[in-house]
């Protein structure tokens, strides 16, 4: 799983720890185990390390499987495989939990209730409970794609570090669980601000005890400039009311971020979570405040789902490139947010790629620190979508760039003309080929342009023996629905339009957009060319995406690292 060879995660300059090595003197991670050491006889030893040996050796064998007899399901379908015996022996609550119970496969949000838990985290804790030590993951886990960043304490680190955490927690792991809550002590002090809230989180379910990363992270976000919704939003209210009672007693006092919400601003707010639209409009009438005193677009593009911000965007008495109280403007919550069609629709708004953060990030290394390695180089095949970390770092590059392609989309769209059946023809393949070849980026295109509220304009409803085409307002709808479709595409995702200009240009696949339907030879053969040609291009483009995406994380790294568990992998290619 893990190589064996890496330093512990603990301490890097320290060797790795584990039942059969004693520990060292200036850590407590397994002091309860320093008694068993004092009590074992040299050979008694070589025979233990043996057997953790075989087990860390069979643990990574590629007939694991075979020899498993229980499943752990993470979110996405992936699988962790284990024995039962091993589990139970190492784990008092998985021993509790498998007692009497002839289930061969769990969920492990059923086991990790609390918190959510990824692939990753639970096959280092796995790996640990068979092997005893504690190893470094593959860096594509633990490191962002932002060359800026020292990666030490980045997004992808915090996360996984977090997840072990809470996992050795939840599974009665105390000395695995140590070891990672060293971790994020030592992470504290470099981690950004918002990234404290993360911490703090899974401390207050798994540190009550002694606190003392509790109180570390509550001592920092206290020092920090987060403000009320923000901790509100992110943390249990009891958590929230000590926070804001130490504020008050330090020198904040005075801070503009200890400043509660006022009661027309919490209205805002409150419509917004119930997406009423018209309320927003209501309250604006009455001029108590306005929607950029309310941060009111910050707070939807954070909190609130797509449908919302863009509603709210609509009103368009609000400015886009408005800055909270923390100097954030609404496009870097949108990138933290991680929500490509908030991005896309605000940057249609005339939202500033270029602006800046308080510590000097534009929106696109914001999402950058964010995402994992191992996410944005994960090869998509096609016909899946990309994942929404690699499309909004896609988006903000492109807007940066500013070189949207000019005039029309394509050829056999400029050769369509005027003739509003030939372009909504052309326009619903080109929409349809889109869908097949670049789902999530369609999706984001077609959603922001409304274009399921518009009936579909098919040809099987035209034929050209009918009277002369009449043009209905639904036509228009359509038609302005999968033009700004169009539009958003090669605006924000060139290199895709680009590839769907060349295969509707293709002369065959150009007179098909235009053609009606019926049963002439002719028809059929330049239909069945459609079909083929859209296939083995398809196919090409496949092959094409597969070698870009090798090519652009061979200049980045030299090394290669696959994270294998069972039959699931997690590649970086």
């Amino acid at each position: 799983m893990f190589s064996s060879s890496e330093p512990s995660m603990a301490d890097p300059e320290k060797p790795t720890l584990s039942y059969l090595d004693s520990p060292p003197n200036t850590s407590s991670c397994i002091s309860n185990c320093g008694t068993l050491f004092t009590e074992f006889s040299p050979p008694e030893i070589s025979s233990l390390r043996k057997l953790s040996e075989n087990l860390d050796t069979l643990f990574r064998s590629p007939e694991f499987d075979l020899y498993s007899d229980l499943k752990i399901v993470v979110d996405g379908g992936l699988e962790a495989r284990a024995h039962r015996c091993i589990l139970a022996a190492r784990s008092p609550f998985l021993k509790q939990v498998l007692a009497g119970s002839e289930k061969d496969r769990y969920e492990l949000k059923e086991l990790a209730q609390e918190f959510h838990v990824g692939y990753e985290a639970l096959a280092s804790v796995l790996d640990y409970m068979y092997s005893g030590k504690v190893k470094s993951p593959p860096p594509e886990i633990i490191t962002c794609i932002d060359e800026e960043c020292p990666h030490e304490s980045c997004r992808p680190a915090l996360d996984f570090a977090v997840e072990a955490f809470y996992a050795s927690y939840a599974f009665q792991i105390v000395d695995l669980a140590d070891v990672w809550k060293i971790r994020l002590l030592e992470m504290l002090d470099k981690v950004s601000k918002d990234d404290i809230l993360t911490i703090l989180s899974v401390a207050n379910l798994c540190d009550k005890e002694n606190g003392r990363l509790l109180n570390k992270c509550i001592d920092g976000v206290v020092r920090s400039d987060i403000d009320l919704v923000t901790l509100e939003k992110a943390l249990p209210e009891d958590v929230v009311k000590v926070i804001m009672e130490t504020r008050k007693n330090s020198d904040m006092a005075t801070s503009i971020i200890n400043v509660p919400p006022n009661k027309h601003v919490r209205r805002i707010h409150r419509a917004i979570d119930s997406d009423d639209i018209e309320l927003i409009r209501l309250l604006l009438k009455e001029g108590h405040t306005t929607l950029d005193d309310a941060c009111a677009l910050h707070y939807a593009a954070a909190y609130c789902d797509v449908k919302t911000t863009t509603e709210l965007l609509d009103i368009g008495v609000a400015d886009v490139n408005h800055r909270n109280p923390r100097g954030y403007t609404v496009l870097h919550v949108a990138a933290m947010r991680k929500e490509p069609k908030i991005i896309v629709s605000l940057l249609t708004k005339g939202a500033r790629p270029s602006d800046l953060t308080p510590d000097g990030r534009k929106a696109v290394q914001v999402s950058k620190r964010l995402t994992k390695s191992v996410h944005y180089y994960k090869t998509i095949e096609q016909g899946n979508a990309s994942p929404n970390e690699r499309l909004c770092i896609d988006v903000l590059e492109q807007a940066e760039r500013r070189d949207p392609l000019l005039g029309e989309a394509s050829a056999s769209l400029a050769k369509a003309g005027e003739d509003l059946r030939s372009r909504l023809l052309y326009l619903e393949s080109r929409v349809s080929l889109a869908r097949l070849l670049f789902p999530a980026e369609a999706k984001v295109a077609m959603d922001i342009a409304h274009v399921d509220g518009t009936p579909e304009f098919s040809s099987d409803k035209v034929d050209l023996n009918d009277s002369p085409f009449v043009v209905r307002e639904d036509h228009l709808s359509r038609l302005r629905a999968l033009s700004k479709t169009v539009e958003l595409g090669k605006r924000f995702f060139p290199r895709c339009s680009e590839v769907l200009n060349k295969i509707m240009d293709d002369d065959d696949l150009g007179e098909l957009a235009c053609l009606t339907t019926g049963t002439t030879e002719e028809q059929l053969r330049k239909r069945k060319r459609y079909l083929e040609l859209q296939e083995l291009l398809s196919k090409a483009f496949s092959e094409d995406k597969k070698a870009q995406n090798s090519s652009t994380i061979s200049s980045s790294s030299s090394s290669t690292t696959t994270v294998e568990h069972g039959r699931s992998r997690v590649s970086r290619r």
